[in-house]
């Protein structure tokens, strides 16, 4: 009688953080980064309805890379959880970090599941500051549902550690939307060795001056000026 098959937990786990490593890998980066009047979110994508950009509420919005299908559900929940709370108490009550630690929580499970497949995804959660003294937050969930906070800016994506020290030499704060803009577009295209047109990007940014949803999508026409300026 042969013996069964046996795979440990440990390379069951080394085995599906390879996966989604390269499944992840093979999206185009997002590049996310405080400006003087709110924060800005860019990536490459030429589709016109399959965003990687989303609002999820008031002051919050999510950016993912890696497989649409599957962070695509977790953008929808968390919308309707954002609104369920909004309604429930009130709207200043709904904050990014209550989602991230969902999303947290939801994808470690997923990851630690002997026999279900990881998630292909990485996710940002930003929250803008109201403008009273509450700062800019970050939210990072990554693949494995690690959860982090970053500062100032971040990246997911294949290029995430290339262009997080790219960033770190030439970011500086309170930009101006249009350099943060230009900023990223520029590092965007240079890792494909090839000047993107204003069509090829997918940007929005949350905007502390706007009244109560901050969120706002560029149009192509905003960004074609704003690269030309």
């Amino acid at each position: 009688m042969p013996a069964p098959f046996y795979m440990s937990h440990e390379q069951v786990l080394r085995d599906k953080q390879e996966f989604a490593e390269q499944g992840i890998a093979q999206g185009k980066d997002v590049i996310a980064l405080e400006y003087d009047q709110g924060m800005a979110i860019v990536t490459q994508n030429a589709f016109q309805s399959l965003n990687k950009i989303s609002e999820i509420y008031d002051r919050i919005a999510f950016a993912a890379v890696g497989k649409y299908s599957e962070f695509e559900p977790l953008r929808t929940y968390g919308i309707r959880q954002a609104e369920v709370h909004g309604l429930t108490f009130s709207r200043e009550d709904v904050q990014a970090k209550s989602l991230a630690n969902f999303y947290s929580l939801y994808i470690d499970s997923v990851y630690r599941q002997f026999d279900a497949k990881v998630l292909e995804a990485e996710l940002l959660l930003m929250e803008v500051g109201d403008g009273n003294g509450s700062p800019n937050i970050i939210y990072h969930v990554y693949y494995d549902g690690r959860l982090g906070e970053e500062k100032r800016y971040a990246v997911i994506g294949g290029h995430a550690q290339e262009l997080s020290e790219k960033l770190n030499e030439l970011f500086r704060e309170n930009m101006p939307l249009n350099e943060g803009i230009k900023l990223a577009t520029q590092m965007l295209s240079e890792l494909e060795d090839n000047e993107l047109q204003p069509q090829e990007f997918e940007i929005a940014i949350l905007d502390k001056q706007r009244s109560r949803r901050k969120f706002r999508r560029l149009t192509t026409d905003e960004i074609a000026e704003i690269l030309k300026s």
